[in-house]
């Protein structure tokens, strides 16, 4: 009866996508996810949080030099599960149980294998890259020891991700929360454990962050091996299908690319943030940490438009997959405006948690007002990527990214930031790529509507 009471449980989480209204399910679906999303970013929060109250501005600022290196690392196999998202989402729209089962082991094992991969290539990389990006030297080996201890725990980290995918191609964000506010708990007490029981610093929370991700992982893979749904995993079919495989790479590589983009560029970026110094480094971290709570939400409904609009175009509804478009336009729009307001208002105050240091606040707020201010220019990107992907159209989108943003970045920092190297400078880059980015995928959105889909 208990396991009977679990199982129901996990299916009233389940969605139905294809009926019924649209508004109040895109945002079932997209504010469990989006605090998901801030969950596993308050990891990272946490990290710098507890390393800046107890440990220094030097030990902060190698912790928030190695963010972009994670990002590239991680943001493109975060970007081919969405693949395994949209691809197990169409085979659901069109009920097809067997290819939904072979989606989801085929899911798993792409999790561990490209999880190991990236883990070796990056321990071996690690040192170069962060030579590349001009860590000071006076913070790269405190840098250094916290980048290879996070780089063990990538496989794990991975399959949170592909497994949070099969989860919500059923329409489940809440399971992926539970997990990850469990592991979200541990983490932060093993921080303030390893800092101040311990002795240890940087080590200490890099540790933490990868004993709290297993965590997550492995209570997302327990609710699938017991799961009685079509997403059940069973260890003896553990095995990867390699035409499945290739349709979850087809939409997937293109959306990692797309999002690899923005951590490439970044890492552009970080390397100018580099050259201004420590207070600098320290200051652009700590606002990074809590403007990504803006970009974790206003991203929750691109991935809600992805996953609504595949199931939909699973089943041949183009109208419904329009007014999904739409709809989480228009939700979007409102949420990211008003939780980007209201982090302006309290910027200070927000900014102090991390370091009570008066340079670092002051330079920090300067990253949350250029950020924070254009955030909705953002959505446009989001909404128009994530509905081309529901459709199947992931290369657009990753190619109009690739130029509109990174290479507008890179531009930037070479042409723009050496005749006037200020931080306010700099920081102007984001907003100005945003909106050449967005005006791209709008022409590109209206074209590939009245070519493909106007006689559907």
């Amino acid at each position: 009866m208990k396991h009977e009471n679990k199982q129901n449980g996990l299916k009233k989480r389940e969605i139905d996508m294809l009926h019924g209204a649209i508004g109040k399910k895109t945002l079932v679906f997209a504010l469990p996810l989006a605090v998901t999303g801030i969950l596993q970013q308050l990891f990272n929060a946490a990290d710098i949080a507890v390393i800046g109250q107890f440990c220094g501005k030097r030990a902060m600022a190698a912790v928030g030099s190695n963010s972009p290196v994670v990002g590239l690392m991680v943001t493109c196999f975060i970007g081919i599960s969405i693949g395994a998202n949209v691809v197990i989402s169409r085979y659901t729209g069109m009920r097809e149980k067997e290819k939904i089962r072979k989606g989801v082991h085929t899911s798993i094992m792409m999790a561990l294998f490209f999880g190991i991969c990236v883990t070796v290539i990056g321990e071996i990389a690690a040192a170069p890259l962060l030579r590349l990006l001009s860590v000071p030297e006076e913070i790269m080996g405190m840098a250094l020891l916290y980048l290879r201890i996070y780089l063990l725990g990538l496989p794990v980290i991975f399959l949170y991700n592909f497994e949070s995918a099969i989860f919500r191609s059923q329409g489940d964000t809440k399971t992926p929360l539970i997990c990850l506010a469990i592991s979200g708990v541990i983490n932060v007490a093993l921080n303030l454990f390893f800092v101040l029981a311990v002795g240890m610093d940087v080590d200490g929370v890099a540790t933490a962050t990868v004993i709290a991700n297993a965590v997550s992982s492995g209570l997302l893979f327990y609710f699938l091996t017991h799961s009685d749904s079509m997403i059940r995993v069973r260890t003896r079919e553990l095995r990867a299908d390699r035409k499945i495989m290739r349709e979850i790479l087809k939409i997937g590589l293109p959306a990692g690319i797309q999002s690899m983009v923005f951590s490439l560029s970044n890492l552009c970026v970080q390397s100018a943030i580099n050259s201004l110094g420590s207070d600098v480094i320290a200051a652009s971290a700590a606002a990074f940490n809590i403007e990504i709570f803006a970009y974790y939400l206003l991203n929750s409904f691109g991935q809600a438009c992805t996953t609504f609009v595949g199931q939909n175009f699973g089943a041949k509804n183009i109208s419904r997959c329009r007014q999904v478009t739409r709809i989480c336009m228009i939700q979007d729009i409102i949420f990211t405006a008003a939780v980007s307001g209201i982090m302006l208002l309290f910027g200070g105050a927000l900014l102090h948690i991390f370091n009570g240091d008066p340079v670092v606040i002051s330079v920090g707020y300067i990253r949350l007002k250029y950020i924070l201010s254009a955030e909705v220019i953002n959505v446009v990107m989001e909404i128009i990527s994530g509905s081309m992907r529901g459709y199947g159209q992931s290369l657009i989108p990753a190619m109009v990214t690739l130029i509109g943003v990174c290479g507008t970045r890179v531009l930037w920092v070479l042409t723009v930031f050496p005749r006037y190297p200020s931080f306010d400078m700099l920081v102007l880059v984001y907003p100005v790529s945003w909106a050449i980015t967005a005006a791209v995928l709008c022409i590109a959105y209206y074209i590939y509507k009245r070519n493909k889909l106007s006689d559907a």
